[in-house]
């Protein structure tokens, strides 16, 4: 059996003719690619503008910048996240605390998070960002009323979850990324996320300034807008109007988000037949978690299993050629945040999720031979 890894990026014929065709065209960069992939995508997520940046961590950068966290400002998030979502905005010199997650979804804990609000003066912390691990939607319209109630701002990092959604209380489906409940929402097109652009991110929102904001910051900070310029020398006149960034995205990483965009959908059910097949072949072994509920739609970014001998299977399939992944090592156990004072102990859900978990093949390609030997291989080693 040829090497399976825990996600795989797939390239067809269809997207290689689209970046040859921006590779053969006038733009490589700054053209019309990038606006066609940023109204698709918006229109693929429900949101009314999009952004398209040169990754998701740079996305979850302008989202802080534009929200104008500063030094001092303290923002929440999860201990279960790729570290990026902490990091933004600490690059904004704001400060990071953490919720611990909900057992039952690995996502933040709402519950939680609103015992933590209550026990400081509203004003200590001024937004919140949550997760959709590992393609798990949020429940952002019951965070929504938490954060009007302490007056927070809502960055959904949704980089595990486009095409994922849930069913809110006035029973409409709300796809993850759509704005309806969050300020600002960002995704990644990292190559084993659902659509790859090779490196590349997107911010979608639904409020015009934050758009025009992002847009701006994106740039280096600069606009030709006749409207807003403070002199106007002739055609060329551009002005720098804020220290930005340069975080542009290609056209012909464009092209490519746009080709992958057309398979989206069938990308995500296909992996929710996979996590199906998976759920079938282990619903007797207590090994699954979360079980999802009825009013969501799960996007599967990854499929966690969790495992009180985590190491020993992780290197039992690693030996027939299975390369799984952990999903992720708790934010407050690397190094740079245990030298801010957090420790082993401050999280106990998120830190025993961490001690058993691990994600198994799930990618829209991979096969049913592949599949059926990953399930042999792990019951194998649970019958030992």
């Amino acid at each position: 059996m040829k090497p399976i890894y825990y996600g795989k990026h797939n390239i067809t014929e269809q997207d290689i003719q689209a970046v040859t065709e921006v590779l053969n065209s006038d733009f490589l960069t700054q053209g019309p690619a990038v606006k066609e992939f940023e109204e698709k995508f918006a229109k693929y997520v429900g949101a009314k503008y999009a952004v398209a940046v040169t990754n998701g961590t740079d996305a979850l950068h302008l989202c802080n910048l534009s929200l104008g966290v500063k030094r001092g400002d303290k923002i929440i998030t999860t201990p279960i996240t790729f570290v990026a979502s902490a990091n933004s905005v600490l690059y904004c010199g704001g400060e990071i605390d953490f919720v611990d997650i909900n057992p039952e979804t690995y996502t933040l804990d709402l519950d939680k998070l609103e015992e933590k609000l209550l026990s400081h003066p509203i004003g200590t912390y001024k937004g919140v960002i949550p997760v959709d691990f590992a393609g798990y939607p949020v429940d952002v319209e019951r965070l929504r009323a938490i954060a009007n109630k302490y007056n927070l701002w809502i960055i959904e990092d949704a980089c595990h979850a486009p095409g994922g959604y849930f069913i809110d209380s006035k029973k409409n489906m709300q796809l993850c990324g759509n704005g309806q409940y969050s300020d600002l929402q960002i995704f990644s097109f990292h190559p084993v996320k659902h659509i790859a652009t090779g490196e590349g991110g997107m911010v979608t929102t639904n409020n015009k300034e934050l758009f025009n904001k992002l847009k701006l910051l994106s740039s280096h900070g600069i606009t030709k807008d006749e409207s807003l310029l403070n002199e106007n020398h002739g055609a060329w006149y551009y002005e720098m109007q804020e220290l930005g960034y340069n975080y542009r995205l290609s056209d012909l990483n464009c092209a490519l988000g746009i080709s992958q965009l057309k398979r989206a959908n069938k990308g995500v059910r296909r992996r929710n037949e996979i996590a199906n097949k998976y759920n079938q072949a282990f619903k007797d072994l207590e090994i699954i978690r979360p079980l999802v509920k009825e009013n969501i739609y799960h996007a599967y970014h990854l499929y966690i299993i969790q495992i009180e001998d985590r190491k020993a299977l992780y290197a039992f399939l690693r030996k027939h050629n299975i390369f799984t992944q952990v999903h992720y090592i708790p934010v407050h156990y690397h190094t740079y945040y245990k030298n801010k004072g957090w420790k082993k102990g401050d999280f106990p859900i998120a830190e025993n999720y961490y001690e058993n978990c691990l994600s198994l093949p799930m990618f829209p390609t991979l096969t049913e031979e592949e599949q059926d030997f990953v399930i042999e291989k792990v019951i194998e080693f649970l019958n030992f």
